[in-house]
């Protein structure tokens, strides 16, 4: 056990919780040394997994105690209450009721978790990017007057592409890049919503990483184009796209087509690392050292707790 876990530094309905190495373990502290949480572990243990309490002890299984401070949550009796309320449960289940949704939802009525949240996100954008890099070469290829993954055909293709806008082939690639660039957008989005429970701190670092997933896509869509102009041996005319996309492609051990798909992908991969990067320096540096350590949590607002309890059920 941690030298810096201090028992009388806990309070009686605080949701806390241990890392286990990859994830972490939530549940909700009863206030007599016990802990209302989801026994068992992740993998099969958890498959006849039950809410119980245990002692500290148990739940901390020799890792170091946290606490999830909130901006806004239920008293400590409306906290208890539910948790109580629950022990016997047997329902678990990894993606809409872990150990981290029973804690959230004692704490506000609502049933959510980062950790879930956190990994949806990283497989979407991981889909968005491989389903950009699989489409490009067939969209482009399939567009054009001339088909296929020639020279020609890519060029005809993105002009296409461009002509949608009144513009040409120079456009094309920020124009079949724009739906994968949408998509990254509203995925970063939703992983990053407000939400009033969370602490300011965790607030502002969330809305600055929604801005920087805007400003990253807006931006390298066009840089993109910028960088076929500069990779080329003549600005945006046709040999200089082309020269600039086969350029492009050579640093990726590609050609043309290559270069054309990293041109497109770029938005949407931007926008979802900017983002996420974004989020995760501004929360480091917003939130106070150490804050969310057992022993250094500073004294609660005095509109910590809300009037009256919210029970309503959401992801």
């Amino acid at each position: 056990m941690s030298d810096r876990f201090e028992v009388d530094t806990v309070t009686r309905a605080d949701h806390i919780y241990v890392s286990r190495g990859a994830y972490t373990h939530h549940g909700i502290d009863a206030g007599d040394g016990t802990v209302i949480h989801f026994s068992g572990e992740r993998g099969a243990a958890k498959i006849n997994a039950g809410i119980e309490r245990s002692p500290m002890a148990d739940f901390l299984k020799d890792g170091e105690l946290k606490i999830r401070r909130y901006g806004r949550r239920d008293n400590p009796d409306t906290t208890i209450a539910r948790a109580e309320s629950r022990i016997g449960e047997k329902d678990y289940h990894l993606i809409v009721n872990n150990c981290e949704h029973f804690a959230t939802w004692c704490c506000t009525g609502i049933r959510s978790s980062d950790q879930v949240r956190g990994a949806g996100s990283l497989t979407a954008h991981g889909a968005i990017a491989g389903t950009t890099v699989a489409a490009t070469t067939g969209v482009v290829g399939a567009m054009g007057a001339v088909s296929g993954l020639s020279g020609a055909g890519i060029m005809s293709g993105l002009a296409t592409a461009g002509g949608a806008v009144g513009g040409g082939a120079a456009i094309g690639p920020a124009m079949i890049g724009l739906g994968p660039a949408i998509v990254s957008v509203g995925i970063t989005q939703v992983a990053l919503r407000d939400n009033e429970n969370l602490p300011q701190d965790e607030r502002n670092a969330r809305r600055d990483g929604r801005a920087a997933s805007i400003v990253g896509a807006g931006a390298s869509t066009m840089g993109g184009v910028a960088a076929v102009s500069v990779a080329g041996t003549a600005g945006l005319s046709a040999a200089g796209i082309t020269s600039g996309l086969a350029s492009i492609g050579a640093l990726v051990g590609g050609g043309m087509a290559a270069g054309t798909v990293a041109v497109v992908a770029a938005p949407a991969v931007v926008a979802a690392g900017l983002g996420a990067g974004v989020f995760l320096v501004s929360r480091r540096l917003r939130r106070p050292v150490d804050a969310h350590e057992v022993g250094t949590i500073p004294a609660p607002p005095s509109d910590l707790y809300a009037d009256s309890p919210v029970d309503e059920d959401a992801e």
